[in-house]
């Protein structure tokens, strides 16, 4: 029997737990994901890591209070989860710690008089499937394309719903002109993501993307993806809602250019 503890990391010991996996400060993105937290954590932000005195790390959830969620979505008065993942190593996989973490959320929302939690879900890398959610109790209360689900779990039948922001094709319209990659260092990994779509663009099409860094939950909250705090977008088109790799990315243009 694995020996497992919830550690409630803050600013003084996250660095002994990891960040997002990294535990090594060389790592592309790490130092930058450490910065973005010192401001988070002013406005609520919580990351609860699932340590095994056995294997160190396993999981983690990272939570904030909707107003402050970087998701284009009105969540206000909801517990807003960013991330949840568990098992680094395969024999904590389905143990059911996910489940763990998310009712420390959970909890964390009722004792804060909260009308709820909220997360987005999605098949697919970089965001937690519904499932997990649904079989906690959370049911969906809006969708968006291609694939988004907004769950939620409401304690007050009676609260309003949280809802996608929505109106995506005139966010998009904005980049109309050339490639823009718009992403935020919520996401650690997306440092190497972008240096790599950014050297094929200029490699492989001579274009000179336009990276744009979102600096606060509003700018993040006026995406025009889903996601947030990843996407690409060309031409006024978004397409790609996630970080993804140089490879991926040259296959996206070869259909989109003649």
């Amino acid at each position: 029997m694995q020996r497992i503890e919830i550690v409630d990391t803050n600013d003084e010991n996250i660095r002994d737990y990891g960040i997002c996996g990294y535990s090594n400060i060389r790592k592309p993105g790490y130092l930058e994901k450490l910065e973005w937290l010192k401001k988070r954590y002013t406005e609520g932000m919580k990351i609860k890591t699932l340590y095994a005195h056995e294997g160190g790390t396993q999981g983690m959830i990272e939570y904030i209070p909707g107003a402050f969620c970087w998701r284009p979505v009105d969540a206000s008065g909801y517990m807003f989860i960013h991330c949840i993942f568990v098992g680094f190593k395969r024999e904590y996989k389905q143990k059911g710690y996910a489940t763990i973490l998310l009712k420390e959320c959970i909890q964390d929302a009722r004792q804060k008089n909260m009308h709820g939690v909220a997360a987005v879900t999605r098949k697919g890398p970089f965001m937690a499937g519904k499932e997990l959610f649904v079989k906690n109790g959370f049911t969906v209360a809006d969708s968006a394309a291609p694939d988004f689900e907004l769950l939620a779990m409401k304690f007050d039948e009676h609260a309003p719903s949280p809802n996608f922001k929505g109106e995506w094709e005139t966010r998009a319209a904005s980049y109309r002109d050339g490639l823009a990659i718009i992403r935020a260092d919520q996401c650690p990994y997306t440092v190497k993501n972008v240096a790599e779509i950014v050297e094929a663009a200029r490699e492989e099409y001579g274009l000179q993307p336009r990276v744009v860094d979102l600096k606060s939950h509003e700018d993040a909250q006026l995406s025009p993806s889903p996601f947030g705090t990843f996407c690409i977008v060309y031409n006024g088109e978004v397409i790609a809602h996630h970080p993804i790799s140089r490879t991926r990315f040259v296959n996206i243009m070869k259909k989109m250019l003649p």
